[in-house]
């Protein structure tokens, strides 16, 4: 083995190594919080609120017939997304019944794992248990997490899934940098293109990203911002093993598995489609036989009806612009300016002569509203850092809310929810900032304080989102209580009414 490896390359080149046992305790904790504070009430309201009237329906109709149904009049019954977010749902309905508990459980499942996968990442991104596990409690102590991971809605699933293609890109740069290291130690010429081996979590990024889709089309802009990091860590990688043609030689490969993540995606969405092409009942499963008046399908046919579907569901998202009491534009998410209200009722008992009995989604307000400083800081260090941590984390929080604001000259309805998918990178934003104000451990005296300060700040922090969240969970949980106390907790008065 070569030990001639410089020092700076084997820094830039090796990973955070294997996770400790304080982690995962700490990780185990977190996640466990998140998980009981979800199973608590879960069947608080018993019936259906908001599109639970839609997805919980389709889940059933999807266990039952492979396709969504229309039981008016016993036909095929069209809607503009994807089946995976419905048959995720529809697992727990197999499992324990068409009822609140059933049609809700799997969303609290995917809440709570996206918990733990948000801790995993952020201890690998900064190495830091304390970090990683304000991450893991700042997920678990939002509102609209909250409130969605007890939904049977469809955004919680595509958030999940973008973040399981997260954790596998950030895998897979660590497992391809450990694998540049290793050609060096072993003696290796970097410039004579040594073979990397399959990468094994970049395909599951891919899957992962294609099923992201499958439950909602948003997920295609994490399709195409995973595909260019793809790039960008490659061609740094080979820049850090110091092979001279990093650029020439590691664009050809580096684009060729853009498009095998892209390609890759594409195989993972149709097959979330499999109820429709095993079925003959599906909505336009055969449309262009019986539009040319064809006996059977061709073989191709699927696949072209199933275009000729996307386009239908296309012309139907860019044409929406019905007004609705809850619609909201993207400048106004981070700012909380219209949250949506799921149930309401003035049954009680609450102890008070007149109750209030609500499922508001709102983030919980002092996380959100520390949501834009935190990426201006993050900005500003990731410039004064040169830290591609910080870039990668800003670049997946926009991801999710920037590309919305292209829709609204067409004045296309939108919904606050929208954003949960920005949620993750936008908690692991104001963990890079409070890890910035903590500082780096050092052993000397002045350095020790500052840490000492920072650490009570950043403390103050967590302690004061856990009070708002708890002061707002009568809210997000449909808890009766007094409907004095339920005004009083709408803070932008009639923006969140």
């Amino acid at each position: 083995m070569n030990t001639g490896v410089p020092d700076i390359v084997r820094r830039r080149l090796a990973g955070p190594g294997r996770f400790t046992s304080g982690f995962w305790l700490a990780a185990a904790l977190v996640t466990g919080v998140g998980l009981i504070l979800r199973l608590i009430n879960l069947t608080r309201p018993k019936e259906v609120m908001f599109d639970e009237v839609y997805y919980a329906n389709e889940a059933q109709d999807l266990l039952q017939r492979g396709v969504e149904w229309n039981p008016e009049d016993n036909t095929p019954q069209y809607v503009v997304h994807p089946p995976l977010g419905k048959w995720m749902i529809g697992l727990g309905e197999q499992l324990f019944g068409y009822n609140a508990f059933g049609w809700r459980i799997m969303a609290v499942v995917v809440g709570a794992l996206s918990i733990l996968l948000v801790t995993m990442a952020a201890w690998r991104l900064l190495r830091s248990t304390v970090l990683a596990a304000t991450a893991g409690l700042l997920m678990s102590l939002d509102g609209m997490h909250f409130v969605l991971s007890r939904a049977a809605l469809l955004d919680i699933f595509l958030m999940f899934w973008i973040v399981v293609a997260f954790w596998f890109l950030v895998l897979d740069r660590e497992h391809r940098r450990r694998r540049w290291l290793r050609l060096l130690e072993d003696g290796a010429d970097p410039d004579k293109r040594p073979k990397l081996g399959v990468p094994w979590y970049r395909l599951a990024c891919a899957v992962a990203l294609g099923l992201a889709c499958g439950v909602k089309w948003s997920g295609l802009w994490y399709v195409i911002l995973f595909a260019a990091l793809v790039v960008v860590f490659d061609l740094s990688a080979r820049r850090s093993a110091g092979v001279r043609r990093w650029l020439a030689d590691g664009l050809p490969e580096a684009f060729g598995w853009t498009l095998a993540i892209i390609g890759l995606a594409v195989v993972a969405y149709l097959g979330t489609w499999w109820g429709w092409f095993a079925s003959d009942d599906g909505y336009f499963r055969h449309w262009y036989a019986e539009t040319n008046a064809l006996p059977h399908d061709r073989p191709i046919d699927p696949l072209i009806n199933l275009w000729h579907y996307h386009e239908a569901a296309y012309g139907f998202h860019t044409t929406l612009d019905a007004s609705h009491p809850y619609q909201s534009w993207p400048w106004q998410w981070l700012l909380l300016g219209r949250p949506v209200l799921f149930s309401f009722e003035q049954a009680g008992p609450c102890g008070a002569a007149s109750c209030a009995d609500s499922v508001l989604l709102l983030g919980t307000p002092l996380l959100w509203w520390s949501f834009l400083p935190a990426l201006i800081a993050l900005g500003w260090l990731a410039i004064a850092r040169r830290d591609g941590r910080a870039w990668l984390i800003m670049a997946c929080a926009l991801a999710g809310i920037v590309p919305w604001f292209q829709s609204m000259p067409a004045h296309r309805t939108m919904f606050y929810f929208y954003a949960l998918p920005a949620e993750p990178f936008l908690v692991l934003a104001v963990v890079y900032v409070l890890g910035a104000i903590i500082g780096p451990p050092r052993s000397t005296a002045p350095d020790s304080d500052r840490r000492v300060i920072g650490a009570v700040i950043a403390g103050t922090y967590v302690l004061l989102v856990a009070a708002c969240f708890a002061y707002f969970y009568p809210i997000y949980s449909g808890e009766p209580i007094p409907y004095a106390d339920w005004l009083a907790r709408m803070w932008l008065g009639s923006r969140w009414i």
